[in-house]
């Protein structure tokens, strides 16, 4: 891509699965210990001679599923995914300790060298758009290509829309539930109020924070809400750290150094071929996150998706988003 471009795509199929490459399993699972404390799991499926990939998942905190093999085509692509501190089958489970933007940096690119790879094409969503670009800001010499979705780079501006004067305007059923377990004395401030639940010693405290604070999210999530996404909320297996991790990531406003860091780093990363997909209803990271990005980079295609919101399994999302990696492949 010689120069920015932008584009809207039409409705897609109703089927966001069938938009997707077949279920594969993985040829090889392993663990990696990253620290004295951090053990991360990682699988790889597949092509093992095929253009490496790393897919890095939302949240933060949200872990990786088998559907995430799917945006890759497995004939071409080594597909690696690997589930980030302290979440899915990584230890310790829901662990806030040392468990930072840069860590995770860290850990990406230690994976990177444990595998022998040169270098790698990046995928990311959300949380996973984020770290995608703080990673190849900090390693830009490692990155083939950035495939990035729903764009939220930790300004206070993003923090505020999701938690408090944007998403709610159009929820406002769902943010009833979601304030219901903060005492109304405490929600002037909903993210340090519903920390301190999170990281309560009683476990039934934490257990109604996290699934408050997890079906939030995923009420909103998409055009039209998933049953299957919405009773993954009642496992606390998962709610507990998607939503004590992704807490402690507000609380420190994304370890960044300032809001507008990597924003005014995309300097570093301006050789290399950018797709961006974003729904145009997302309600959890809004349009406009996606067209500032855009802007800053000029080898970058925003694709906008005409009929989608956040979740990258809406069916115009996972059609744009293997379109792109068919693309790169």
């Amino acid at each position: 891509m010689a120069a920015r471009t932008a584009h809207s795509v039409p409705h897609r199929a109703a089927d966001p699965l069938s938009a997707l490459y077949p279920a594969i399993e993985p040829y090889h699972l392993g663990r990696l210990a990253v620290d004295a404390q951090h053990d991360l799991y990682f699988e790889q499926s597949g092509n093992p001679a095929g253009k490496p990939v790393v897919f890095l998942h939302g949240g933060p905190g949200g872990g990786t599923d088998p559907k995430h093999r799917r945006f890759f085509d497995p004939n071409h692509y080594r597909i690696i995914l690997f589930d980030q501190r302290g979440c899915g089958q990584s230890e310790p489970f829901a662990s806030l300790e040392d468990n930072t933007t840069w860590h995770l940096v860290d850990d990406i690119e230690i994976l990177r060298e444990h595998l022998g790879i040169d270098r790698w094409q990046v995928f990311g969503g959300s949380w996973g758009s984020t770290l995608a670009v703080a990673y190849a800001e900090a390693y830009p010499d490692r990155v083939t290509e950035l495939v990035l979705r729903g764009i939220f780079m930790f300004t206070q501006r993003e923090a505020q829309w999701f938690y408090g004067r944007g998403t709610r305007m159009l929820f406002p059923d769902a943010w009833e539930a979601f304030i219901s377990v903060i005492p109304e004395a405490e929600r002037g401030d909903l993210i340090p109020a519903y920390y301190a639940r999170l990281t309560s010693d009683n476990p039934r405290v934490r257990a109604e924070a996290a699934r408050a604070w997890s079906m939030w999210e995923t009420r909103v999530a998409a055009l039209v809400a998933d049953e299957a996404s919405l009773a993954h909320c009642d496992d606390l297996d998962f709610t507990l750290a998607f939503a004590r991790i992704e807490c402690h990531y507000f609380v420190n406003n994304g370890f960044l150094a300032h809001e507008q860091q990597l924003l005014e780093d995309t300097v570093k990363i301006q050789h290399i071929p950018t797709t961006i997909v974003h729904g145009r209803y997302d309600v959890i990271c809004p349009l406009e996150n996606a067209w500032d990005l855009h802007q800053r980079l000029p080898r970058s295609e925003l694709v906008i998706v005409a009929d989608s919101g956040h979740s990258a399994f809406e069916p115009g999302l996972a059609a744009a988003l293997r379109e792109a990696t068919d693309r790169y492949r």
